[in-house]
């Protein structure tokens, strides 16, 4: 059994709150407004020496023509056909509603396990609201739990595992994390549905669909790692809602916890100012970057379309412009799978590690054909270097005036180790030391 657990429900009982504390922390976005779940959010959890997986799901609301509404019902009904038991979560302050009986018959369906759970039972009174819940004829029997203070989950969770296998949750914290990350609406959440072959994310033309940052493992053709979908990053001045403020942090955040960043672009609009100042971003983190031109099936295009709009790219990208530039389309899969691969390539780039004895035969050559150029009449000799034994490259080079050595020099020595190792996609930092 693989053990997993759906979190279902209808709007604003609190499914989010719940994942969060079965998960041990602040994975999902939470708010007093209905509706900000969206997709499947998938977590670990463990209980009594049992691991399994959770998946917080939005909203079940029937009979909606509401775009989001209608998808966030087939994300329901797939996280329901994915898990081993299913956790119904309903509210006691209102009590039974129209489309808790609604999603009542819709599990009623269902074979597997299910548990009834009353949620914001906070004091002893609500105690003696749950029983009405038996009505619904869902479950074995109700049980009151508080998701904010999580009063109660024990004797849920006790029932819950006692079903489980042990250790049946691969460990993943070891896996590469590969982030998708850009600006609202660039196709972010398409391009992890073509990677993984179905509709595992949530996909309209309307900007901002996607508000948590959705992990998913790609275990195929050789690979494994996880896809890390993310929330749009927009200027500051433009997120005016609580729940886009908190989107945006979660994606600087992933940003933050991946190895591997795919920058997407929109090729109808070309590289903004946004686009930039996310590339900076994961350039100041240090994590590897695969840029995406998607939506490139839009574009008329001559023999000199694609070379011009790289060569514009990598202007305004420089000074750290050493990194692989792809056409894709969500749409036509128009090189998606090169676009992992590249990202594969960068991982690599991002962990390799150049012998002292390599790097000092190459680079004291290249330094003496071209010294630093002596300021004041002081002459800087470097006779040494070294690569720093961190997570992302660095190099030392030791001098006798460390503090003479001015940024254009610096680049110069990046630009020649960057020549003789591939470093592609990865920023490479330099560091004057003194002898």
């Amino acid at each position: 059994m693989s053990n997993i657990v759906a979190i279902v429900g209808r709007p604003n009982v609190g499914k989010s709150t719940l994942f969060n504390r079965l998960v041990g922390g602040r994975q999902a976005i939470v708010n007093e407004e209905s509706g900000v779940t969206r997709d499947r959010n998938y977590g670990k959890s463990e209980w009594n020496g049992k691991e399994f997986s959770v998946i917080d799901t939005g909203g079940y609301v029937s009979n909606t023509s509401d775009i989001f509404e209608e998808e966030i019902n087939k994300q329901v009904v797939l996280a329901m056909e994915e898990a081993d038991a299913i956790i119904f979560l309903c509210d006691v302050e209102l009590g039974i509603t129209d489309l808790d009986q609604s999603f009542a018959r819709l599990l009623r369906r269902v074979t597997k396990p299910i548990y009834l759970v009353a949620n914001k039972v906070d004091n002893t009174a609500r105690h003696y609201d749950i029983h009405e819940f038996y009505r619904l004829g869902v479950g074995e029997e109700v049980f009151p739990v508080s998701s904010v203070s999580g009063s109660g989950t024990g004797e849920l969770l006790d029932s819950l595992v006692s079903r489980f296998t042990v250790d049946a949750v691969e460990e993943t914290n070891s896996l590469p994390r590969i982030a998708i990350v850009g600006r609202p609406n660039v196709g972010k959440s398409s391009i992890i549905n073509t990677l993984v072959g179905e509709e595992r994310n949530i996909v309209t033309e309307i900007a901002g669909t996607t508000r948590d940052s959705l992990t998913t493992r790609y275990n195929r053709f050789g690979h494994d790692f996880l896809l890390v979908d993310t929330a749009g990053l927009r200027k500051r001045a433009k997120v005016h809602e609580d729940v886009e403020f908190y989107s945006v942090m979660r994606s600087v955040r992933a940003i933050e916890d991946s190895d591997v960043c795919m920058l997407l672009l929109d090729a109808t609009r070309g590289l903004e100012g946004q686009d930039l100042s996310i590339f900076h971003l994961i350039e100041r983190n240090g994590k590897g970057v695969v840029v995406l031109v998607n939506k490139w099936d839009l574009i008329e295009k001559d023999h000199k379309t694609t070379r011009e709009y790289e060569k514009e790219l990598r202007f305004r990208l420089a000074p750290f412009n050493d990194v692989d530039i792809l056409f894709t389309s969500a749409v036509t899969k128009q090189r998606v799978l090169k676009a992992l691969e590249a990202a594969i390539d960068v991982h690599a780039n991002r962990s390799r590690k150049v012998k002292t004895s390599e790097l000092n035969n190459v680079m004291l050559e290249e330094i003496e054909n071209f010294p630093p150029p002596s300021i004041k009449g002081k002459y800087v000799r470097i006779k040494y270097v070294t690569q720093l034994p961190t997570r992302t490259p660095a190099f030392a080079f030791y001098c006798n005036l460390p503090q003479y050595v001015k940024d254009p020099y610096k680049r110069f020595l990046e630009n020649k180790i960057r020549a003789h190792w591939k470093f592609t996609g990865v920023p490479v930092q330099v560091f004057m030391r003194k002898k």
